[in-house]
């Protein structure tokens, strides 16, 4: 198991949190599956930019993004170097620390599809 520690989010989880995760799993799930309720309303498809995630520690662990990723990324709100979509990011056996940027850009439930 790996650790990822959540930083505190004002809606998701207001006092952070540190999960246990498989490696192999996305990062998504695996938040998902301990009770941090990220967004994703793509259904982990890598067709949006609401489970978009800034890796503050391990980032250089992880696989390179693709192309699609890299193409979304541009369009989610505080894209930093370190940004990544979550459901992309697989845990390797590198702990990990994660912050959930404060917005998301969710088109359809912005009512703007």
């Amino acid at each position: 198991m790996t650790q990822i520690i959540i930083l505190p989010h004002e809606e998701l989880c207001p006092e952070g949190t540190v999960i246990e995760a498989d490696p192999g799993t996305s990062l998504c799930d695996s938040m998902l599956q301990n009770g941090v309720d990220i967004e994703h309303a793509c259904e982990k498809s890598c067709a949006c930019t609401t489970c978009h995630v800034i890796v503050r520690e391990g980032f250089n662990s992880l696989e390179a993004a693709e192309e699609t990723e890299e193409d979304l990324l541009d369009k989610a709100w505080g894209l930093e170097p370190q940004s990544r979509l979550s459901c992309q990011v697989l845990v390797g056996s590198t702990p990990l620390v994660i912050e959930i940027p404060k917005y998301t850009i969710n088109m359809a439930k912005e009512g703007k599809h």
